[in-house]
């Protein structure tokens, strides 16, 4: 028993470990993007002309780049986007989250989200593929009546109309409409075929990033940044940068997105539901990497015209948002292997979240519902505790007795323990039951936007990063420290001697915790001591070590 304890505080404080060593990735202070060395403006990464597609688009005819076009950009403001529009290529080349600083002393300097510089590169384009006929594409000069568009007040929507022709007959209006305090982008563009010929091409619409500097391989927990796929037969898939560079990926789908995803945040196309798309990968040179999906082939003869569709959503990862936005989005939240756990603790947090407005009164609440629920195997477990402390001098009487010989000293603590009908592995369930709820309560606390600089009270501005004063982590290691001399020393005075160091040991490693997580654990501690001490008392087993 007291070996077996031992192994699982020791796998616990290994496991901790990794989780600090986790937090200061994603917290901890970042290393400097490196500067453009060559001035003037880099060059854009191309696609090639098939966007991705495969062979089914061979004949395919797209104008090659002309780098000497030079867009202006479309300034769009609305209440909960910032955001840039460049007519060269009709694209998205930058996107600021004006609600979600990058610091919460900086409030005016929000997270960008889409961003075209060199080092950051993460756009997101659109277009068509065609054959014969020359059809507007990311590398297409568009026109753009205004410069800047703006939702004004009382407004709900605003659309930013670009415009395309050339001298064949072939005119097309791309319009981008937002919608206020939406993050998703609806994107029309419609087709006018005034030329003798029948126009046949697709739709196609991508997202492009450079793959950004890789986390600490050495670390087994951490954030995910990358590509992701869902479909209806498949569902949720992620595909990596190293995926992308190894092979394309191309597969037809009803009903699904692509998206690229990071701490917190996400862009995803979203084509029509009803239509059946490929979706695609491509590693391009430079460590560029593409995402996307293009629309079957679609005829349109002279003197008609067709409106293609998609949506753009670029933001937060608000969960019921990303529900009511597309099937499967929401799992771009990504708890893991612990979803099934992690969801419902998520969902009990919204709970209370109503109930209080505040995230941190919403962690103290839940973190009393988990106990109530364990509150049966807890007491056994508990109870199991005090009868083994009840034994401690029994125990100490067969070591000297029986002095060196293990065995014969195992042999007759194993029969001391029959004859008072004790269980020595009844003392380590609490243990074992806490670890993948205080793991999930992590994952929950890592991805979930909604808690990302949350207050609680007093000197807690923020629940997502580490207590200013270190006062949550102190308090506990007090508890732990506590809840340590609730239990049953080890016989074996080594390990009584290390699990005297585990909560200074511990109260260092959450010392750089969420201290929302913190709180959970202070929390948790203290009814635990409460229920333990009750249990212990009532079977009249000695409380003092």
């Amino acid at each position: 028993m007291d070996n077996l304890r031992f192994v699982l505080f020791v796998a616990f404080a290994f496991l901790s470990y990794l989780l600090w060593q986790q937090w200061q990735i994603d917290y901890g202070p970042k290393p400097e993007p490196s500067k453009e060395i060559a001035t003037g403006e880099a060059p854009k990464p191309d696609v090639p002309s098939s966007a991705g597609a495969v062979n089914d688009v061979a004949k395919t005819s797209v104008p090659a780049e002309t780098p000497a076009l030079k867009g202006q950009r479309v300034k769009v403001t609305t209440d909960v986007l910032h955001l840039e529009i460049d007519t060269y290529g009709g694209g998205i080349h930058e996107l600021d989250l004006p609600n979600y600083p990058v610091d919460k002393n900086q409030p005016d300097h929000p997270v960008r989200l889409l961003n075209d510089e060199p080092e950051q590169l993460f756009i997101a384009q659109n277009g068509f593929l065609a054959e014969g006929e020359a059809t507007p594409n990311h590398h297409s000069l568009w026109q753009s009546a205004q410069t800047e568009y703006r939702l004004q007040a009382g407004q709900d929507s605003v659309s930013v109309p670009l415009t395309w022709s050339n001298d064949k007959g072939i005119q097309v209006t791309k319009t981008y409409l937002f919608k206020r305090g939406s993050y998703l982008i609806a994107l029309e563009q419609q087709i006018s075929n005034r030329s003798d010929t029948v126009w046949r091409g697709r739709q196609y619409a991508q997202l492009q990033r450079r793959q950004p500097p890789q986390q600490d391989k050495s670390t087994f927990i951490r954030t995910y940044t990358g590509g992701v796929v869902y479909t209806k037969e498949e569902k949720y898939e992620k595909i990596s940068f190293d995926d992308m560079r190894d092979n394309a990926f191309n597969r037809k789908a009803e009903g699904g997105w692509i998206a690229m995803i990071q701490h917190y945040f996400l862009a995803a196309w979203i084509p029509p539901a009803n239509e059946i798309d490929t979706l695609y990968t491509k590693a391009l040179a430079d460590d560029h990497f593409v995402i996307g999906f293009y629309s079957p082939v679609s005829e349109i003869n002279p003197g008609e015209e067709k409106r293609y569709s998609a949506s753009l959503f670029a933001g937060p990862k608000l969960q019921r948002v990303l529900e009511a936005t597309a099937p499967g989005l929401e799992l771009t939240v990504d708890y893991g292997s612990l979803t099934l756990v992690a969801k419902p603790i998520f969902w009990l947090l919204e709970q209370f979240h109503k109930l209080f407005n505040n995230w941190g009164w919403a962690i103290v609440f839940v973190t009393v519902v988990i106990k109530a629920l364990f509150y049966r195997l807890s007491a056994a477990s508990y109870r199991s505790m005090a009868n083994m402390r009840k034994l401690q001098p029994k125990i100490q009487a067969l070591k000297e007795r029986h002095g060196d010989d293990k065995q014969k000293f195992n042999q007759a603590m194993m029969e001391l323990y029959r004859r008072d009908k004790v269980n020595p592995l009844g003392g380590c369930l609490p243990i074992v039951v806490q670890i993948p709820v205080f793991l999930s309560l992590y994952w929950v606390l890592v991805e979930s936007v909604e808690l990302r600089q949350a207050p609680f009270i007093f000197w807690i501005n923020d629940l997502s990063s580490k207590d200013p004063y270190f006062i949550l982590p102190i308090l506990m290691g007090i508890s732990m420290y506590v809840q340590q001399k609730l239990n049953p020393s080890p016989v074996d005075p080594i390990q009584a001697k290390v699990m005297q160091f585990f909560p200074v040991i511990f109260t260092v490693f959450f010392l750089f915790f969420p201290s929302g997580l913190v709180l959970y654990w202070v929390v948790n501690n203290v009814l635990s001591i409460i229920q333990q001490w009750y249990i212990t008392k009532s079977i009249g087993a000695p409380v003092k070590a």
